[in-house]
């Protein structure tokens, strides 16, 4: 029910482009299937959906690698409201299909997926809770090791610390976390960490 493969381009803000490598994450079942993240090659991300109906885009925030594929691939992309700038100044001519919104439920190929409005590395920032599948899409606000970086336009790091221990780190311990970029992690191997991550944060 989950699919993934990694692409690679730049990622661009406040005048400094890096060199990344993006999680991009499929899910649905053999007839029907949604990607979180379209990132850097729209190419290879409908070679990964093949035959499959693709519903649409889902993105966890508006930084330009998770979203420079999105208006590519054809198909409806959402996106929290509160990073449409951030969209615009990537896609300044196209706007996003429609907006996520804290709880709401996005279904495909009998997969349920809440959204989790997460901010912090982003004012939009979303994370996605699959509970069936004891799995969480979480973007680029929580990765193996620690939170999402906050040391740019429009990141806060105060904030990202309340949306991962209010939001996140009272999931299920098991969970896994699938992120944006890197490898997964767990729940349970991410939460005795943050009071360090408040004391290096600071």
């Amino acid at each position: 029910m989950i699919g993934h493969l990694v692409t690679s381009g730049t990622f661009s803000l406040d005048g400094g482009t890096w060199e990344v490598d993006n999680n991009v994450w499929l899910v649905g079942d053999d007839r029907e299937v949604i990607v979180i993240d379209a990132a850097h090659d729209a190419s290879a991300i409908l070679a990964a959906v093949g035959d499959r109906r693709l519903l649409g885009v889902v993105s966890t925030h508006g930084h330009d690698d998770h979203i420079d594929a999105a208006p590519a691939l054809g198909v409806p992309v959402l996106l929290h409201p509160a990073d449409l700038m951030l969209w615009k100044a990537r896609h300044p001519d196209v706007l996003p299909s429609g907006e996520l919104a804290d709880g709401q439920l996005i279904t495909a190929g009998g997969v349920d997926l809440r959204v989790l409005h997460t901010p912090g590395h982003s004012p939009g920032g979303v994370c996605l809770y699959a509970p069936d599948l004891g799995v969480l899409f979480s973007g680029d606000t929580l990765f193996a090791g620690g939170p999402g970086a906050t040391g740019r336009s429009f990141s806060d790091f105060p904030t990202i610390i309340d949306s991962i221990r209010d939001r996140l780190l009272a999931l299920p311990p098991e969970t896994v976390v699938h992120t944006g970029h890197g490898d997964s992690t767990t729940i349970a191997a991410e939460s005795p960490h943050l009071s360090e991550w408040i004391a290096r944060g600071r």
